[in-house]
């Protein structure tokens, strides 16, 4: 039995971001659409290695998947953080959100946390290639690479851990008005597991879905 090829990945034009990021509802500056171009031909030739997505195109991901992140920069926009705020996104994967995050959410540092070896390699190269300032890859487990990076003004992930999990793992290395930012499928629970208060929430349409962003703050942070 002859086995079909995998066919080539068909690579978009910073114009067709533009027009397809304008049929959902967002206007790319051209400085935005290169850095998404960067992205996006680096994690269709990167997948056809390694299943960093899942399979789909360009349009699938960015309306699946980097649509997210302009929304979350919305979110965080309105987050009482620091100017420049110090940032953990845990178990970064492909970097989503945290890669197309950076070009519409730039304050402060935002580092990258993947011990998985070749996704390490795939979000340098991506850091690399976008021209992202203050974006740090660390190739470590979030336990160690946590007390090293504290204390932390946000902490945030894309189904690293469940979310009563990893509130717990991230507490203790918060700073005082830290947030923990859960991306979810569904609203949060009433009430939240003490000592945890939930700060501010959205949600939004994604094809039959509604996704949710949680701002979750501790009332008390004991170290």
């Amino acid at each position: 039995m002859k086995v079909k090829p995998t066919p080539s990945p068909v690579f978009p034009t910073s114009d067709q971001i533009i027009e397809l990021a304008s049929k959902l509802g967002r206007t790319l500056t051209m400085e935005q659409a290169q850095g998404l171009n960067q992205y996006l031909d680096l994690l269709l030739q990167w997948n056809q290695r390694m299943n960093l997505v899942g399979p789909g195109d360009w349009k699938k991901i960015l309306g699946d998947l980097v649509a997210d992140s302009w929304l979350l920069a919305d979110f965080l926009k309105n987050l009482p953080l620091p100017d420049a705020p110090r940032t953990v996104d845990l178990g970064a994967g492909a970097g989503l959100p945290g890669l197309p995050l950076r070009l519409f959410w730039p304050p402060g540092t935002y580092h990258l946390v993947e011990i998985r070896r070749k996704r390490t390699a795939f979000l340098l190269q991506a850091v690399a290639a976008m021209r992202l300032n203050r974006t740090v890859v660390q190739p470590e487990h979030a336990e160690k690479a946590l007390p090293t990076l504290a204390p932390l003004d946000l902490c945030l992930s894309r189904a690293f851990l469940p979310w009563p999990r990893l509130l717990e793992l991230v507490r203790p290395w918060l700073a005082p008005h830290g947030l923990v930012l859960i991306m979810a499928n569904e609203p949060p629970p009433e009430p939240l597991p003490a000592p945890w208060l939930l700060q501010a929430m959205y949600s939004y349409p994604s094809g039959s879905k509604t996704r949710y962003f949680w701002s979750l703050a501790a009332a008390v942070i004991s170290r």
